[in-house]
């Protein structure tokens, strides 16, 4: 496996949740980004919106297997991983 296909694809994946999770608060917020983040954080809800910003990774995993680009899926299921481990700290610290 290529390690620069490998981290374009983590690089791709972290870059598509950040722009899914700015567009979604965009589109569902009033107030600005900044204070929408710390009142999801305050409320417990913003690990839900990094899940539903992380859906647009599934998207493009499922088009990479089909080009038969395994090394860039490696990519974005690392990221998805880091995503989720990211998760994981912000509900339970």
């Amino acid at each position: 496996m290529n390690k620069r296909i490998i981290f374009t694809g983590i690089f791709t994946g972290l870059l598509a949740t950040a722009s899914s999770v700015i567009f979604l608060t965009l589109i569902l917020s009033s107030s600005p980004v900044e204070d929408s983040w710390i009142s999801l954080y305050d409320q417990g809800k913003l690990g839900g919106l990094l899940s539903l910003g992380a859906i647009s990774n599934l998207i493009i995993f499922f088009l990479s297997i089909r080009k038969n680009k395994i090394s860039f899926a490696t990519g974005i299921v690392i990221a998805c991983l880091v995503i989720v481990l990211l998760i994981f700290l912000i509900k339970f610290f």
